[in-house]
C-alpha cells in the first residue's frame, strides 16, 4: 500500500474539511487524523427558580427532576419544561403559581404564563387567566394552535375552554383564602385613593412577609424553568399567580417575551422571578440573551442587566435608606454550551439545577450586599 499522500488526495481532503467547517461552525478542526471537537453541549440541563426543587404535588419528583427525566426520555424540550412547571402549578402548597396561588385584591386568582420553543422559534402566552390550574399548558396551546403570541382575560379563558381545559369557579385553597383575608384585615384598600391605595396594599403585603406569614419568594410569585436538551435544543417556561394582592387585571413580566422569559436557539435562555415592573421597564431577559450573544458568560450577562435595573430605579418609594432598590429580582440563565447561572439583586437567594449528577439548590451570585429592606 502506498503510504505517500498524493496531491489529488490532499486537495480532496482539504475541500471536504472546508465543507464540514462551513456546515458546522461550532466544530473545531484538530490536527490531521484527530476527531472533531464539538463545543456545543451534548448533555441535558435544567435550571429553575428555587421553588423548582421544593415541591412535588404529591408525587416523587420536583419540577427540575420532572423536566430532566422527560428530556432524557426523549421528550421535546418544551414539553419537558412545561411538564416541570406543571408540578408547581398543581401543588397547592406553592402559593406563587397555579392552584392555590395568592389572589388579587378582590380575592380572585389570576394567572400569567409564557413559553418559548427555541428550535421552532415560536412562543405562546396567557395573562389574567382565571379558572385553569395549569396556565403554562394554555400558553403552549396558544403557541401550537394559533398564530398569536398572547391571549388575555376572559378571552384567554374562552380559548382554554375551547381547547378542552377544565374551568373552575375558584382556584383558591384554604391557605390562599386565609392569607387574603389576613391581608384585607391589615388594610382597607377602599380608604386610599389612587397611588396611595396601591402603596398601602404593598405595605400590608410586605408586613405579612415580615411577620413570617408568607415568604418574599411567594409574595412576588413565579416559577421560571429553562432547559437545554441533549441535541442542543433550548426552551423555557414561566408561570405565576403574580404579585400577591395585586390590582385586578395587573399583568407582570411573566407572560411578556423579553421580560419574564426569552429564548434564542442560537444563544441561550433567560427567565426571572421578582418585581415584574422593574424587569418590564428594562426587558432584562432579552438583554441577558443579547449579552450572551456578544460573548458574555451567563453570570456576567445577568449582572449587567441587574446594573441597568439599579440605574433605572429612581422613584423614592422603590428605594431603601441606602438609595438602593427595595425589592428583589432574580434571573436564571443558560447558554448553548451548558454554562448557567442564577443571579440576584441581593444575597441569600437560591436557584435549582438538574443535570446527570442529579438536582441541587445553589446560591445565586448577587449584585449588591445587604438586604432590600435595609434601613
Amino acid at each position: 500500500m502506498n503510504e505517500r499522500l498524493s496531491r489529488r488526495d490532499f486537495v480532496r481532503g482539504a475541500a471536504l474539511a472546508g465543507v464540514a467547517a462551513a456546515a458546522a461552525p461550532e466544530v473545531l478542526q484538530g490536527f490531521a487524523g484527530a476527531p472533531a471537537v464539538i463545543t456545543r453541549a451534548a448533555r441535558s440541563l435544567v435550571i429553575a427558580s428555587a421553588n423548582g426543587h421544593r415541591y412535588r404535588a404529591g408525587g416523587r419528583q420536583t419540577a427540575v427532576e420532572k423536566a430532566f427525566a422527560s428530556l432524557t426520555s426523549g421528550a421535546d424540550v418544551l414539553e419537558a419544561c412545561v411538564a416541570g412547571v406543571n408540578v408547581n402549578e398543581l401543588d397547592p402548597e406553592d402559593t406563587s403559581v397555579g392552584y392555590g396561588g395568592l389572589p388579587n385584591a378582590e380575592g380572585v386568582v389570576q394567572l400569567d404564563s409564557s413559553c418559548m420553543h427555541g428550535p421552532k422559534k415560536r412562543a405562546g402566552a396567557v395573562a389574567a387567566l382565571e379558572g385553569v390550574r395549569t396556565p403554562s399548558l394554555v400558553a403552549k396551546a396558544v403557541m401550537e394552535h394559533t398564530d398569536h403570541h398572547l391571549l388575555v382575560g376572559k378571552d384567554a379563558q374562552r380559548f382554554a375552554r375551547q381547547m378542552g381545559f377544565t374551568i373552575e369557579d375558584d382556584l383558591n385553597t384554604d391557605t390562599s383564602r386565609r392569607l387574603w383575608l389576613e391581608w384585607k384585615r391589615r388594610t382597607d384598600p377602599e380608604h386610599f385613593p389612587g397611588k396611595s391605595r396601591s402603596d398601602a396594599a404593598v405595605r400590608a403585603g410586605l408586613s405579612m412577609v415580615a411577620d413570617g406569614l408568607i415568604d418574599a419568594e411567594h409574595f412576588w410569585g413565579t416559577i421560571n424553568l429553562d432547559a437545554l436538551g441533549p441535541r442542543g435544543e433550548i426552551a423555557g417556561a414561566t408561570t405565576t399567580s403574580g404579585l400577591a394582592w395585586k390590582i385586578p387585571g395587573r399583568v407582570g413580566d411573566s407572560p411578556i417575551l423579553g421580560a419574564g422569559l426569552y429564548v434564542d436557539q442560537d444563544v441561550g435562555a433567560a427567565g426571572s422571578t421578582g418585581r415584574g415592573e422593574a424587569n418590564l421597564y428594562n426587558l432584562c431577559s432579552f438583554l441577558i440573551v443579547e449579552n450572551m450573544r456578544r460573548g458574555m458568560h451567563p453570570k456576567d450577562a445577568a449582572l449587567d442587566a441587574l446594573r441597568r435595573v439599579q440605574k433605572n430605579t429612581v422613584e423614592k418609594h422603590l428605594l431603601n435608606a441606602r438609595g438602593l432598590p427595595n425589592f428583589g429580582l432574580v434571573f436564571y440563565v443558560l447558554n448553548g454550551k451548558g454554562e448557567y447561572a442564577g443571579v440576584s439583586l441581593y444575597p441569600d437567594r437560591q436557584y435549582a439545577v438538574c443535570t446527570e449528577n442529579g438536582p441541587q439548590l445553589l446560591d445565586c451570585d448577587a449584585l449588591l450586599t445587604g438586604t432590600a429592606s435595609d434601613a
